[in-house]
């Protein structure tokens, strides 16, 4: 059975079909789904598939690039929605100056504060970085007490050592099977077993053979067997052994 650690079915490329899909999900062998927030909206929404959906659970946070929509109030309103006994994780949150949709000392203090949040609520925290390694590490330092994950991670080796020296986890997508893959592959074949997540980013970054399409959790096969390659692995190991790690850090 596979967990998918970081889908988004709150997108509307779900809206046509997204009841009859996440029915399917258990015949399919994906007993738990993380249904990632991103904004004020897709947290409450993610809430909402959590209470309708026995298997998925939420995160509950405020996306680098919606950092500018956010106030002093919107805090206030995330730390009442993780009262929610399914939002198990605040995210996804973090740092993204490729497109630097909001100004970058706007996102760090809203990432802080988020992070604060995290502390005093003692949840893990669902990280974004994407070129803004040198100011994430400094942060993720701050809170080192804090257990997190580095969602999509497709950084170096080194880069991977410094988060898992923190006690942290690293999460791999359907990128894993590009071609151009090759420093997440040698992370995977480096790095600890226990601290290994799968994630599908649904609807991004379908896994080859269905690059291009609406990914969704039913993919999370061709990612798993990509790890079990990589690893000497049978494919059912590669899914006992995430769907374990995501519960533990979940705590579910």
């Amino acid at each position: 059975m596979y967990f998918d650690t970081h889908a988004h079915y709150c997108d509307k490329r779900f809206d046509e079909d997204r009841d009859e899909l996440l029915y399917s999900m258990l015949d399919a062998g994906v007993s738990l789904i993380l249904n990632a927030g991103s904004s004020l909206w897709s947290s409450k929404q993610s809430l909402e598939l959590a209470d309708k959906y026995s298997f998925i659970y939420a995160s509950v946070g405020v996306h680098p690039h919606d950092a500018k929509s956010m106030t002093d109030e919107t805090v206030v309103e995330l730390e009442t929605l993780m009262q929610h006994s399914k939002a198990v994780a605040v995210g996804e949150i973090g740092l993204d100056y490729h497109y630097d949709f909001s100004p970058r000392d706007v996102q760090k203090k809203r990432f802080r504060e988020q992070l604060e949040l995290a502390r005093h609520l003692e949840k893990p925290v669902i990280i974004h970085e994407r070129e803004s390694l040198n100011d994430m590490l400094n942060l993720v330092r701050e809170y080192s007490d804090l257990i997190g994950v580095f969602h999509c991670f497709a950084g170096s080796w080194e880069t991977a050592k410094i988060v898992l020296n923190l006690g942290w986890y690293l999460s791999f997508t359907g990128v894993i099977t590009y071609k151009n893959a090759r420093r997440s592959l040698e992370v995977i074949e480096k790095m600890p077993l226990d601290r290994i997540l799968l994630e599908t980013d649904c609807p991004y970054l379908a896994p080859d053979p269905k690059r291009g399409r609406r990914n969704s959790s039913l993919y999370l096969p061709y990612i798993a067997e990509k790890v079990a390659q990589v690893r000497g692995m049978d494919v059912h190991e590669v899914a006992e052994l995430t769907l374990e790690n995501g519960k533990r850090f979940f705590g579910i």
